[in-house]
Order: C-alpha cells, then structure tokens, then sequence
C-alpha cells in the first residue's frame, strides 16, 4: 500500500473548519457567527483614547471652560447661523424688520380632538384645511392597522 499524498482542503471545507472553530477576541465570542461577520467584527478599526493625566483627583482641567462671548456679544449675533465658508454670522435686527408670519410660527395650534369637537362651519379657513388635514391622516392610520391585522 503506497501512502496518499496530503491533499489540500477545499474552500468549502476550510469553511466549514473556520465555521466550528470558537472565535474570540477581547472576549466577545464569535462562535456561531458567519465567517464574514466574524472577520467583519474583527477587523473593526477602533481609537484610542488620549493619554490619561497622571494627576490625582480634580484638577484645573476638569472644571467647564468659560466662553469667550460676551453678553452684548451675545445678545447682537446669532453665533452658528453662517453656514458658509466664508461669511459672517448675521447680526440680530429688531422685531419690526422681520416679517409678521415669523412670530406665528410657535403659536399653539389645536389638536385634531379638538378640532371634532367644534363646529366645521364656524372653523376659520386655515383651521378648517388643518382639520382636514389630520382627519385624513387619522383615517388612513385607521385603515393602515384594519388592513394589518387581516
């Protein structure tokens, strides 16, 4: 009898090998993971964090740093606002040089139960259009969960 010749496995079967092998690293177990998702959670580029202070205890460090801005600063600029990559953030004007509709945008507005419970033909127009509005969209949710449970 003449010995075989070593052969090499399969990728199929190396597979299968890596399959059943127990995985780990920093003590996350990948034992029943795919292989690509074990390599992939392997190969997960992480950071490290700066170097620590050798200080014991709080030092000036900790303590919340102070802005720059000065309140008339402040109260004069709108800081962030300058999306561009050069400009200037715009200075705050007074009420009247803005238009009337901006100081209605927080204005409360009622809710659809609210709105039911009045009547449709004394509502103003632009609560009537928000009445129809959300009862079209309370309905299409009623219908939505109808058809789910089916």
């Amino acid at each position: 009898m003449t010995p075989t010749p070593p052969t090499s496995p399969s990728s199929a079967d190396t597979h299968q090998l890596l399959l059943n092998q127990t995985w780990t690293f920093s003590s996350l177990s990948l034992f029943s993971l795919p292989l690509h998702k074990a390599i992939n959670m392997i190969a997960i580029r992480s950071f490290v964090a700066g170097p620590k202070s050798k200080k014991s205890g709080k030092g000036a460090g900790d303590a919340p740093k102070e802005s720059v801005l000065t309140k008339e600063m402040k109260s004069t600029t709108v800081f962030g606002a300058n999306i561009l990559k050069e400009g200037t953030d715009p200075k705050v004007l007074p009420d009247s040089e803005y238009p009337d509709w901006l100081f209605h945008l927080v204005d409360k507005r009622p809710p659809l139960s609210e709105l039911r419970r009045k009547n449709v033909e004394t509502l103003p127009y632009e609560d009537l259009k928000r009445f129809v509005k959300l009862d079209n969209r309370s309905r299409i949710k009623e219908n939505n969960a109808v058809k789910a449970k089916n």
